[in-house]
């Protein structure tokens, strides 16, 4: 099955490592547009594949007060206009089955959430969809466990998968990547991704939101990348500090540059 098409660049083992990156959620049309258009210039200058990623609905969020994004219908809409204007392949996450035939007409990859990645029904209507399906592993599952979740795709007649690496839960409100994890999952012939932004969450970690270390965000995306990642993933904001979700861990985008300079650089290194 490996490597995965994601067109214009494919992805996996042999294959240059790519990055799937853009803010957690849709705050408005404009900063949606705003960082895609940051983060396409810096892929240009770098020479990088990238594909842009953010969510138009975080369901999964520690408080019910929590901001969400702005739903199925604008956040796709936005979603299409940034495709269009940008011409880079889309991510986003579907929650329920319902979403999936909606979102794959508009975006390249469905992104199955870390707490959704034992939902049978949702992961085979998203293979089914025949669009690239990410699974992020679930913060309470080992990393060979994935294996059925692959199972499930190919079963449902869809072998473009991607697993993604983001933490597991060590104790209470903290979680702890271990990079064995990528070259598990790798044996199980997929690409695999590392989170390097939610792997340093604090889930609940502030009471009524999830908190998080971003100061070991470029440690645990270099160790990732020496490991053999074939792929990183990073939620960027201009202004981390003010962003209505994940505020805690997003990147700053004036250090994106340098960080994923960096990291092309020691997978130029392990890919001799």
């Amino acid at each position: 099955m490996n490597p995965v098409f994601i067109p214009p660049f494919h992805a996996g083992k042999g294959k240059p490592l790519f990055f799937i990156m853009g803010p957690c959620v849709i705050e408005n049309r404009h900063h949606t547009l705003y960082m895609a258009e940051m983060l396409t210039k810096i892929a240009n200058e770098l020479q990088i594949p990238f594909v842009f990623k953010a969510s138009y609905d975080k369901a999964n969020r520690t408080s019910i007060q929590s901001f969400r994004g702005p739903g199925l219908d604008e956040g796709l809409k936005i979603l299409q206009e940034v495709r269009e204007t940008f011409h880079m392949p889309i991510l986003t996450d579907v929650h329920e089955v319902s979403q999936v035939n909606a979102v794959a007409e508009v975006v390249d990859i469905l992104q199955i959430p870390a707490f959704l990645s034992r939902q049978t029904d949702l992961i085979a209507a998203a293979a089914k969809s025949g669009k690239i399906v990410n699974i992020k592993k679930g913060q309470f599952l080992a990393p060979c466990d994935m294996r059925e979740a692959v199972k499930k795709c190919v079963d449902s007649g869809n072998e473009n998968v991607i697993l993604t690496e983001r933490g597991t839960c060590f104790g209470y409100n903290n979680l702890i990547a271990d990079m064995r994890a990528i070259p598990i999952m790798q044996e199980l012939d997929v690409p695999v991704v590392f989170d390097a932004t939610h792997s340093a969450q604090l889930p609940g970690g502030r009471g009524t939101e999830t908190g998080g270390m971003r100061s070991y965000i470029p440690y645990v995306a270099k160790a990732a990348v020496a490991a053999g990642a074939d792929g990183i993933f990073m939620e960027i904001h201009h202004n981390p500090d003010k962003a209505l979700s994940d505020s805690a861990t997003q990147w700053p985008l004036d250090k994106t540059f340098k960080l994923v300079a960096d990291l092309k650089m020691i997978a130029a290194v392990i890919r001799v």
